[in-house]
């Protein structure tokens, strides 16, 4: 039914869109002159007829499900929810689900089967329902669009109208969202810290989220500082970006720059191919090829080297994120004005030079954005970690022994049935917290220096 009512709206939609347009044609053959092109009454009922239908679509399939659970609780018999709690509640209903779509176990009490036979008719009233709304709907929004055509009415301004309003929902969902994102974990990590010290999470230097399973138990008290945590955040990333950097910034260069086109038409291709490659593969490939390698490099200089190591991990990051520098500080570069580059050449500098001193200058918003994007995707990168670093916290800066990350202790934290209600769990949120912390003052930073270096041109 609900693939139904998106027919419906996009085939009236369509309609709407070739009645007006002829209406608005049929008025010029007519003699008189229209404000607005025929395209423009068009592409007028289209958005009138598809927007707030689409909206009304998306708000009844998001509240459907709350509502009929809602009215199909509401209607049990008294008593049978008597002394349950939430939990309770919902695995009542989710057997009530169950029988509805013909999973049935044992022999359920008559209630949840009548229960299940209300949800399954109120299931198929919603979605009649649906269909009769989306298509009354569009149908008067059609008819209401249609009678507006005339040649006075500035169909492009009305149209324009309602896709600057588009833009601003649009803006707003994004505001909004974050908005949600950071006041959820901002609320979760204030519940963790009143179970646990600020001070223990921000100094601490031994980090076993564990709880204990007895009263008396005495090995799982916990220990939740997160700077053995950080540390090995900090070291992966570094490791990768001294990799990543100046390869990716010095193959821009050459291929913006230096390489001929031939060469330019393969390398480039090839390069951002790495991009494509799913982390994973590159985790098979640190735990497959570069850590044994490392091990028995070391081995043969004497060094001691764990199996898993932030420099395979943080060297493997590396090279995933080499085709984002190359390929942000190429377009960066690509875009600053030809007449700076022939105006340099022209007054005798060399390449190079007009490279360092007035193509590279003029790219650094560009250069550093690509940066920014790849210290993101180094500090959020998981997978990697995970296969070819280790779990283990440990508070080092040696790139040759085991570390682990933040995600990847949030992973770890959250997999599976979790309860919310223990440090264990909510020190997750505590980590993210942090984590958008540091995130938001390395934008911050970057933004700074953005703003002090770059050069500016009419």
């Amino acid at each position: 039914m609900t693939l139904t009512a998106f027919v419906i709206l996009f085939v009236l939609a369509a309609l709407a869109y070739v009645l007006n347009r002829r209406a608005a044609a049929a008025i010029v053959s007519g003699g008189q002159r229209l404000h607005s092109l025929t395209q423009f009454h068009g592409l007028y009922a289209l958005l009138t007829v598809l927007v707030p239908v689409f909206v009304i679509l998306c708000l009844f399939i998001a509240l459907k499900t709350t509502a009929i659970n809602a009215m199909v609780m509401g209607g049990l018999p008294d008593g049978v929810l008597d002394g349950l709690d939430t939990g309770g509640v919902q695995l009542v209903l989710a057997e009530i689900r169950s029988v509805s779509r013909g999973q049935i176990f044992g022999t359920p009490e008559a209630w949840k089967i009548a229960a299940a036979d209300r949800l399954v008719a109120l299931s198929y009233n919603a979605d009649i329902l649906l269909v009769v709304l989306v298509g009354a709907t569009a149908l008067g929004l059609l008819l209401f669009a249609r009678w507006r055509v005339s040649a006075e009415f500035r169909a492009r301004q009305a149209s324009e109208g309602i896709v600057l309003g588009l833009m601003i929902a649009c803006s707003l969902v994004a505001i909004l969202t974050t908005i949600g994102i950071v006041f959820a974990l901002v609320f979760e990590a204030y519940r963790f810290f009143q179970m646990v010290s600020f001070t223990e999470f921000l100094f601490g230097v031994n980090w076993e989220p564990q709880i204990p399973i007895r009263a008396d138990q005495i090995a799982a008290e916990g220990a939740f500082g997160w700077l053995p945590v950080i540390v090995g955040t900090m070291v992966v990333g570094t490791v990768a970006m001294v990799l990543a950097t100046p390869v990716g910034l010095l193959s821009a260069i050459y291929l913006n720059e230096f390489a001929p086109r031939k060469v330019r038409s393969v390398v480039k291709p090839l390069l951002e191919i790495l991009a494509g490659i799913p982390t994973v593969v590159y985790g098979f490939f640190a735990i497959l090829v570069v850590a044994p390698a490392l091990r028995s490099g070391g081995a043969d200089l004497g060094l001691d080297i764990s199996p898993n190591t932030a420099l395979a991990a943080g060297g493997v990051m590396g090279i995933m994120l080499i085709p984002f520098i190359s390929s942000f500080a190429d377009d960066a570069l690509a875009a600053v004005p030809r007449s700076l580059r022939d105006g340099s050449i022209a007054l005798g500098a060399t390449r190079g030079e007009t490279m360092l001193k007035v193509l590279f200058p003029a790219a650094i918003p560009g250069i550093v954005g690509g940066i920014l994007l790849a210290i993101s995707r180094a500090i959020g990168e998981t997978m990697i970690v995970v296969m070819a670093a280790g779990l283990m916290a440990k508070m080092t800066i040696n790139p040759l022994d085991s570390v682990t990350t933040v995600t990847v202790q949030i992973v770890t934290l959250l997999i599976g049935d979790t309860a919310f209600d223990n440090p264990k769990t909510l020190a997750a949120f505590a980590l993210g917290l942090m984590l958008f912390i540091l995130t938001l003052g390395i934008n911050v930073l970057a933004l700074r220096i953005v703003r002090k270096y770059r050069e500016i041109y009419d």
